[in-house]
């Protein structure tokens, strides 16, 4: 049965390769250079140092997939909205990993105080990624065509978004 829990620092070989074939494979992140296991580690304790979770996917001790929240943009005003991340290993696509991943990673994020979480998806081709964040409550922000070009063509990014928690119907509590 997967099991969906906190990254830890044993994860990022798994996190890396994960990561690394999506670089190298998918229109998903328009990255061209997959990032060394050094790197991942900088970025993950970035996000960690935050406040905001980095999650894993696993079943039988094999980690599977991954999902965290990073501030959408670096300024203070910006402090309550976030930018998802969710990625797969290749035979874990298709199995509802993905979609009971990024529910959890919705449930940390309200929990750290996120009011809004934007889905900025790579290539509007990518029906699995828009799919599984519709079916978990997040709309149409817009697109923005042909700002990418990886793989000799050029790609879209797509917007999506959700409200967590009180959203934007009052002030927040609290400063995350």
């Amino acid at each position: 049965m997967p099991l969906i829990r906190p990254s830890q620092d044993a994860d990022l070989d798994a996190i890396t390769q994960i990561y690394a074939h999506h670089v190298l494979h998918s229109t998903g992140t328009f990255e061209t250079t997959p990032p060394t296991v050094t790197e991942m580690t900088a970025r993950r304790a970035d996000v960690l140092n935050k406040g905001l979770p980095w999650l894993v996917v696993e079943e039988a001790g094999v980690v599977l997939g991954f999902a965290y929240g990073n501030w959408f943009k670096p300024r203070a005003a910006y402090r309550f909205s976030v930018e998802d991340s969710i990625y797969l290993a290749p035979e874990a696509a298709g199995k509802g990993l993905g979609r009971a991943l990024l529910a959890e990673l919705m449930t940390a994020l309200e929990r750290a105080g996120v009011r809004r979480v934007m889905a900025v998806i790579g290539d509007s081709a990518n029906t699995g990624s828009i799919g599984v964040h519709r079916a978990l409550g997040f709309e149409p922000a817009g697109t923005i065509n042909a700002c990418g070009w990886k793989f000799d063509r050029w790609l879209d990014i797509v917007f999506m978004q959700r409200s967590l928690g009180a959203g934007a119907s009052c002030a927040p509590e609290a400063n995350p």
